[in-house]
């Protein structure tokens, strides 16, 4: 029975890029986010709900989160590989965004990536299946004015106390961290970015790995990035 890939912030970018190469290589895929349109025309372009199953999710809700593995467990039978990929950033400055988007921002990026690993625990360990977080360089270095720097920083964190936690039960843990990347979280496309396609590929590197090596943190910039 082919295995199955969980991916929140699905409907585009690097969790869409994912999905594809997922399905390439061989696993059936749970796709969450909160658009649903965009998530079913992902969903029929992998083959459908037999193959790609589209599930509205709000991470930054727990009951979201429940639903959404429940729903890969009744279609699928099982769980191998969750990736909480959902999040946003902020202009940098203190006094640059509203305090409603930063709230937004902290949730969906921090508590939502740890609600959607809690909902996964009990499926992974069954498994022993493969955790991984969206984290970014911004979570490796402190960026002037970035409230969004310090979310990535607790997902950095998070990565290791996840990882630490599961250490008995032969789930892997891997934080991926792509510095710029041409995907709708910047306004303006730029040239020498990564594509949402070589942050999929250095996911499923960390997947395709035997079950006694764990990469830990993938951090990939592109050659033109300076810092």
């Amino acid at each position: 029975m082919d295995p199955v890939f969980l991916i929140t912030g699905a409907s585009t970018g690097i969790g869409a890029a994912t999905a594809r190469a997922a399905v390439d290589a061989g696993y059936r895929v749970v796709l969450g986010a909160r658009s649903l349109d965009k998530l079913e025309a992902l969903s029929a372009e992998l083959g459908g709900p037999e193959r790609a199953l589209a599930v509205e999710c709000d991470v930054t809700e727990w009951a979201d989160n429940e639903r959404l593995v429940r729903g890969a467990l009744d279609a699928f039978g099982r769980l191998d590989v969750v990736y909480a990929n959902a999040g946003f950033g902020a202009k940098r400055g203190w006094l640059e965004e509203t305090p409603e988007h930063w709230k937004a921002m902290v949730l969906t990026n921090v508590l939502g990536a740890a609600y959607t690993v809690r909902a996964a625990i009990p499926a992974l360990k069954e498994s022993r299946g493969h955790v991984l977080l969206t984290g970014s360089v911004a979570g490796r270095r402190a960026l002037p004015g970035s409230l969004y720097s310090a979310t990535k920083w607790a997902v950095t964190a998070m990565g290791e106390a996840i990882r630490a936690d599961l250490n008995d039960t032969g789930i892997r843990t891997t934080v991926i961290e792509p510095g710029m990347v041409d995907t709708p979280f910047f306004d303006d496309p730029g040239e020498g970015r990564l594509h949402p396609d070589d942050i999929a590929r250095a996911v499923m590197y960390a997947v395709s790995q035997p079950p006694h090596v764990d990469v830990n943190e993938i951090l990939v910039r592109p050659t033109a990035q300076p810092t």
